[in-house]
């Protein structure tokens, strides 16, 4: 099949599909005698795989080493073995994202709780002060629960 009909079933625009093939990552590209790009049917699901694979957070370097050289080559250790390296980067990112999140409340719930009458420049100041000294305090209900385990 051609460019265009690889587009419009692959739901890709053929710059990415041309992105994709100058970049190693579909290999099943002959021409023609009129020098149009031919794809075998099995470009589709490849494409398919490089999309979701990307959505999964792996980078074309990593789709490239996983490719295998046929469609029907797959090596099947390499690739369970990278899916869960992947799971665990997420897993960890996931926990990051989790920790910033709990701090950036933290923040929050201590400059809303400023004393009354403290100007804004006092309060930043007291709200760094504190954030230096003890670290992001936990959000209230947190607080609450840890002071209760202690």
């Amino acid at each position: 099949m051609r460019i265009g009909e690889l587009a419009a079933r692959s739901g890709l625009t053929a710059s990415r599909i041309r992105f994709y093939e100058a970049s190693g990552l579909i290999r099943a590209v002959e021409r023609g005698a009129n020098n149009y790009r031919e794809f075998t049917p099995d470009a589709v699901l490849l494409l398919e795989i490089i999309t979701s694979a990307q959505s999964a957070g792996f980078s074309l370097e990593e789709i490239r080493r996983l490719m295998p050289p046929k469609f029907d080559a797959w090596r099947h250790e390499e690739l369970v073995g990278a899916l869960k390296r992947k799971a665990g980067e997420i897993e960890a990112l996931r926990e990051r994202l989790a920790e910033s999140l709990e701090r950036l409340h933290a923040i929050i719930e201590t400059i809303e709780t400023k004393p009354e009458g403290l100007s804004c420049g006092d309060n930043a100041k007291r709200v760094m002060t504190r954030f230096r000294k003890e670290g992001a305090p936990a959000p209230k209900a947190r607080r609450a629960s840890r002071s209760r385990s202690s």
